[in-house]
């Protein structure tokens, strides 16, 4: 089977967490600290925490804002559960914005007139969620405008962009958002097996967002609400979580960032190969807009059954018989039965549903050979064909 990703790992990687299991400390050591500030440096935000997995960021990172049970979060319906479940965890509602049909990501002109409306009624959100799907930037500059011009706060679920480029700097550096999220689970970019960072360029944030990691305890006498009692002595803040990652996982994290530019400039290769190899075929390859580089975390095609004479369902059940591991990202969050008994239905957001029936992303990690991605792209060929074939039966 090709997968559609996976991760990879080399003997660096191996030593690295060789030796800090070597070492004195495990978790909550030095490694952590280095892991953030080279990823800090790299994405040009001012700071990072690390924490165990990209949901946790992303409920850490609602938290920090202050989102409660009197609020509103708006994401779009075309990502993992995640992306609005970190409100629920919260307690707040969630509404979702369409997405645009060419980057399949938050479509700025839905959610300006959304905004508009919600101003009207008195229903604006406290927080937006948009979501740098596959790799491809979201349009930043114009959802920071409107979030500045009404009072809203942006964090940027960046979950498949690390690395990724928009206006020619890098996703996380929080220029048009108040905190960017990254995942690194094993099929996204760079791993640390779970893990996740949170980055913001505000110290309020920062130090509320560390605090919230563990527990809401801070060491730090700056931080007290009364004078230490010594060595020993440390206060809870705040009703925080054991949200920690372990220096095994930045140890690992840390050599997959040395490694990132490769996996990038490997997966963007991959990118253009298929542009041309898939060119003649009957479907929609990824679109970039001119002011994002994509990182590539996926490479989504869509098929419009009408055309292409079969279903998407065909294409994914022939191919995974060929060994083919394509996969379909995503359902639509609020058409799944937990979103359903909030009030959600079908038809609410269309481009999501219909971009929903003929998506299918394609095998892309920075291991896929040229071989494979042929063999992958000569499996959908025949696919295509037989049904072209049936079809003029």
């Amino acid at each position: 089977m090709i997968p559609y990703g996976r991760q990879d790992i080399g003997e660096d990687e191996i030593a690295a967490v060789a030796a800090v299991l070597r070492s004195d400390w495990l978790t909550q050591g030095p490694t952590i600290a280095r892991f953030e500030q080279a990823m800090a440096e790299y994405c040009g935000a001012k700071y990072a925490v690390a924490v165990c997995n990209g949901t946790a960021a992303l409920h850490l990172a609602c938290l920090a804002l202050g989102l409660d049970t009197r609020d509103m979060l708006w994401t779009s319906p075309n990502t993992f559960a995640a992306s609005a479940n970190c409100a629920r965890y919260c307690g707040a509602s969630v509404d979702f914005v369409d997405i645009d049909p060419r980057t399949y990501n938050m479509d700025v002109r839905s959610l300006a007139q959304k905004l508009e409306h919600a101003a009207a009624a008195g229903s604006l959100p406290r927080v937006i969620v948009p979501v740098h799907f596959a790799g491809q930037p979201c349009d930043m500059a114009e959802v920071g405008t409107l979030a500045a011009r009404y009072g809203v706060k942006v964090i940027e679920d960046a979950s498949h962009a690390v690395g990724a480029e928009y206006r020619r700097e890098r996703i996380g550096n929080c220029r048009h958002s108040d905190m960017a999220v990254f995942s690194f689970h094993p099929v996204k970019l760079m791993t640390t097996a779970e893990g996740g960072m949170i980055l913001t360029n505000d110290e309020t944030l920062f130090r509320k967002l560390e605090r919230l990691r563990t527990h809401g305890i801070t060491r730090d006498p700056e931080q007290m609400v009364s004078l230490s009692e010594g060595g020993w002595y440390y206060q809870q803040i705040d009703l925080g979580y054991n949200y920690r990652i372990t220096d095994l996982q930045a140890a690992l994290g840390l050599v997959q960032l040395g490694r990132l530019d490769g996996f990038l400039a490997r997966r963007r290769a991959l990118a253009v190969r298929y542009d041309r190899l898939l060119a003649d075929l009957p479907l929609r390859r990824p679109w970039q807009h001119p002011d994002g580089r994509s990182s590539y975390h996926l490479y989504p095609v869509y098929f419009d059954a009408e055309r292409v004479g079969v279903t998407r369902r065909h294409i994914y059940d022939r191919l995974r018989e060929a060994g083919i591991g394509v996969q379909v990202h995503y359902i639509p969050v609020y058409l799944q039965p937990y979103y359903r008994r909030l009030g959600f239905r079908e038809e609410q957001f269309p481009e999501a549903e219909r971009y929903y029936r003929g998506a299918l992303s394609l095998p892309i990690y920075s291991g896929l050979s040229d071989v494979q991605q042929d063999e992958v792209v000569e499996a959908l060929r025949g696919v295509l064909a037989g049904a072209r074939d049936a079809k003029e039966l």
